[in-house]
C-alpha cells in the first residue's frame, strides 16, 4: 500500500455530490490531505469553465472525477479527456472514475482516461441507492408515492458508502491500479420492491406506481426540469433499465474483501435518520 504524502493532497471532483463527500469524510478521518473540487471550493472546480481545472487539480498526487451531470450526457467523454490531460500536465499520476454500468456512452470516457497516461482505476456503478434517500426520488416519497417508468426489471441498488470506500482504496493503493470494479448490491430488486422495503422500514405507507416513460417526461417538465436533464432521465429509464444490468457483480468483494451492503440495511439506516419522516420535514 502507498498513501500520499502531506505535501501532495488528493483532489475530489464532485466533493458535494453523494460519493464525493463521503470519500472528503472518508480521507480526513485518515488525516490525508484532501482538496475538495466544487464550485464552491478554494480554489473552485466547474465542469463548465476549463480555467478551473489546472489551479485545482495542480500539484496533487491523485484524483478521483465524477463527471457532472453524468457520463451519459453529450461532451462528456472530450471532457473528462481534457481533465485527465490538464490532471497529467499539473502532477497527477492517479485517477479514479465514476462510471455508469451498462452505459456505452460511459465507457467511451472510460477509454479517455485509459489513454490519459496516469495509473487509473475505474468505479463502474449500478443506480445508488441513496437516490431513495438524498435525491431525485425522497421527494415524491415523502408524499407517499413514487411513479417511474422502471417496470418489472431488477436493478441490484448500490450503497453510495460502498462507492466511497472502493474509490478511497484505489486512491491510497497500489493494488488497484488498472482495474475495472463493477460494483453492484448484493441482490436484484425491482424499484416497487425498493420502495415496499422503505415503507418497512419507515413504518410509513407508500405506493410505488408504474408510469408511462412521456406521462414522466412531461410530469418532469412541467416541474421546470430542464430538457437535457429530462432527456438523460428517459435515456437511463430506457437503455440503462432494460435488463443488462439485472445481474449482482463481485466488484465491492473484489476491491474491498467483503460483501456489498444490503439494500435492507441501507433503508433501515436511513429511516433512523429521520429521510422519510414527514413531520420532520414539515417541522
Amino acid at each position: 500500500m502507498t498513501t500520499p504524502t502531506t505535501q501532495h493532497p488528493i483532489v475530489v471532483l464532485g466533493a458535494s455530490g453523494k460519493t464525493g463527500r463521503r470519500i472528503v469524510e472518508r480521507l480526513r478521518a485518515r488525516a490525508l490531505p484532501v482538496r475538495p473540487g466544487s464550485r464552491s471550493a478554494h480554489p473552485p472546480f466547474d465542469w463548465e469553465d476549463p480555467t478551473t481545472w489546472a489551479p485545482a487539480l495542480d500539484g496533487a498526487s491523485a484524483a478521483y472525477v465524477s463527471y457532472f451531470p453524468d457520463l451519459a450526457a453529450p461532451g462528456a467523454p472530450e471532457a473528462v479527456a481534457a481533465v485527465a490531460k490538464v490532471a497529467v500536465e499539473a502532477g497527477v499520476d492517479r485517477l479514479v472514475l465514476l462510471s455508469g454500468r451498462g452505459e456505452h456512452e460511459a465507457q467511451r470516457s472510460e477509454e479517455e482516461l485509459r489513454r490519459s497516461g496516469a495509473t487509473w482505476t475505474v468505479v463502474r456503478s449500478s443506480w445508488f441507492a441513496q437516490n431513495f434517500s438524498e435525491a431525485h426520488f425522497r421527494t415524491p416519497l415523502l408524499s407517499g408515492e413514487l411513479a417511474l417508468p422502471a417496470g418489472e426489471v431488477g436493478e441490484p441498488f448500490i450503497d453510495a458508502d460502498d462507492i466511497a470506500d472502493v474509490a478511497v482504496a484505489a486512491l491510497t493503493e497500489d493494488r488497484h491500479a488498472g482495474q475495472v470494479y463493477e460494483v453492484t448490491g448484493p441482490r436484484l430488486l425491482t424499484f416497487a420492491q425498493a420502495v415496499a422495503e422503505i415503507a418497512h422500514a419507515s413504518g410509513r405507507e407508500l405506493r410505488y406506481a408504474p408510469i408511462g416513460l412521456d406521462d414522466f417526461a412531461a410530469a418532469l417538465a412541467q416541474d421546470g426540469v430542464p430538457a437535457e436533464e429530462v432527456g438523460l432521465l428517459r435515456y437511463l429509464f430506457t437503455e440503462v433499465l432494460d435488463g443488462r444490468n439485472a445481474h449482482v457483480t463481485d466488484g465491492v468483494q473484489r476491491a474491498l474483501g467483503r460483501p456489498p451492503r444490503d439494500f435492507g440495511a441501507f433503508a433501515r439506516a436511513a429511516a433512523a435518520t429521520g429521510a422519510w419522516d414527514v413531520t420532520g420535514v414539515r417541522a
